[in-house]
């Protein structure tokens, strides 16, 4: 009798630690996130939330009209909330740069005197591993402004699949200049994973109403992101 007892203790002390295993690895995955704030501009603030696993969202707020700093505080907001899904290499190679920076629990901004006001930016780590979080300017530190382009091209291009979302449905002449521009800045590496707004770009390329060189563009541009 006691052996059973002993025996069903066992298994059960070893299910709850199983549970609360898993429990924990599931509320302590891995985040990295990227914030920027920065008033007078059309997306006054916006926040990207990375997990390990490719998946992420995009939330911002944006101001339709008016771009004084006035207008941006009067001037109700736009909420955009996108989900998405980054290629494994790019988000390999962020968490590798964010635990390199012991988490972000560090000072990132420069000391250098008249550097040009381009936002506040905040990067900040979560995890079973360990967490932090630092804001800056702009940073001296190689691997936080690699961090900081990665995620502002990444900004650059969802922004770009709401602009050409819009012009798709109100105004397709727009989309020649538009779709033109973010081929040169992919071109640049200044706007990155083209998979984020491959549902837009799959639309403008098989819409006959569009111009043709307008479809190619959008045919070679989702050619990129797969």
């Amino acid at each position: 009798m006691r052996k059973a007892v002993l025996i069903a203790s066992v298994f059960l002390g070893s299910a709850m630690a199983l549970s609360g295993q898993s429990a924990f690895t599931e509320d302590s995955a891995a985040e990295v996130s990227f914030h920027l704030d920065r008033p007078t501009m059309e997306v006054p603030r916006f926040t990207i939330h990375l997990h390990e696993d490719g998946t992420g969202r995009y939330e911002a707020e944006q101001i339709t009209h008016g771009l004084t700093a006035a207008s941006v505080s009067n001037e109700p907001a736009q909420q955009i909330n996108r989900t998405m899904q980054l290629h494994p290499e790019i988000v390999a190679k962020i968490f590798k740069a964010a635990r390199e920076l012991n988490y972000f629990g560090m000072t990132c901004s420069t000391t250098a005197k008249n550097i040009a006001d381009t936002g506040k930016k905040t990067l900040s780590y979560t995890g079973a591993d360990g967490h932090g979080s630092c804001a800056y300017n702009f940073s001296d530190n190689k691997r936080v402004m690699m961090l900081n382009d990665t995620f502002l091209a990444i900004v650059y291009t969802m922004d770009e699949g709401r602009k050409l979302e819009f012009l798709h449905r109100y105004d397709r002449l727009g989309l020649d200049a538009e779709i033109s521009t973010l081929s040169q800045e992919v071109q640049a590496g200044r706007a990155l994973e083209l998979g984020t707004i491959a549902q837009t770009l799959n639309a403008i390329a098989g819409d006959t109403a569009v111009m043709q060189r307008v479809r190619q563009q959008a045919t070679r541009l989702l050619a990129q992101a797969n």
